[in-house]
């Protein structure tokens, strides 16, 4: 049930904590979700296991959920506007983690509201952009704009970013089990086709694929962003364009033409 409070009273609003755990199983079962091979053993293999940074989302996903739950947005209508993730500490292929969570700012976009959720845990702060049709025009700020494309001129990496078909079907067992991702007449009740692949799988693949054609290892990966712009299905083939400057790089993912991922930025250290 919506609370019927203006969106602009959920700023700073206290998420509260939760302690999470996983073991190998779980970061081995999201490295295959997201797009790592059966050869890539430090990603697949328990002896010598390197948990990738991303499989953090997974484990703070409860605090966007848990706005949702408190009625701040209809989590029906809202979108997942985009993803924000700085890593401060290698995740261990097992272990225990407690996170903090807040509302770090609402923006007034007009027409809908943009919640901003913030994640604290000692191994990384993530950063969720919710967006919420039909809760702007409360009077407040508009918020930064969106961070611009690419740097100007042709790309200097190209690459394409495999997805497939069964890939939504597997990446919902790494916890968000929305029905748009697996049942039909779920996914044609938002318009699509078919069941979508989840904006997190598209990130965390296509980051994947950066990683390979860079030279760099994806566990090195240090900060990250998107925005999500255009639904995937799986078993699409994507294009990534990346403008690189040193070990980071700004790029965009496409399909037809279309944006999929946009205002891409990440970084690499290690």
């Amino acid at each position: 049930m919506m609370d019927d409070r203006p969106a602009s009273a959920w700023i700073g609003h206290d998420l509260g904590e939760r302690t999470v755990s996983w073991t190998e199983r779980d970061a081995i079962l999201y490295a295959l979700a997201v797009g790592a091979r059966a050869d890539e053993l430090d990603l697949v293999f328990e002896d010598r296991l390197r948990t990738l940074p991303t499989f953090g989302l997974t484990l703070a996903q409860w605090a966007p959920d848990a706005l949702g739950g408190l009625g701040a947005f209809d989590a029906g209508r809202a979108l997942h506007g985009a993803q924000r993730l700085e890593v401060l500490a290698d995740l261990p292929p097992r272990g225990e983690l407690t996170m903090s969570a807040r509302v770090e700012a609402v923006w007034d976009k007009g027409s809908a509201a943009v919640f901003e959720v913030r994640v604290d845990s000692p191994c990384f702060v993530a950063r969720w952009s919710i967006f919420a049709p039909g809760q702007g025009g409360f009077g407040g700020e508009r918020g930064p704009g969106g961070r611009a494309a690419a740097g100007g001129g042709p790309p200097g990496l190209t690459a394409p970013v495999a997805t497939f078909a069964e890939q939504a079907a597997l990446y919902r067992l790494c916890g968000d089990r929305h029905a748009i991702h697996i049942d039909p007449a779920a996914s044609r009740a938002i318009g699509q086709e078919r069941p979508i692949l989840h904006g997190l799988c598209t990130m965390a693949t296509s980051l994947v694929g950066l990683a390979r054609a860079l030279g760099e290892h994806p566990a090195d990966l240090r900060e990250a962003e998107v925005r999500f712009t255009s639904p995937v299905l799986p078993g699409d083939v994507l294009s990534l364009a990346a403008h690189v400057e040193g070990r980071s790089a700004a790029f965009e993912v496409g399909k037809d033409g279309r944006t999929v991922l946009g205002s891409g930025r990440a970084g690499f250290g290690g």
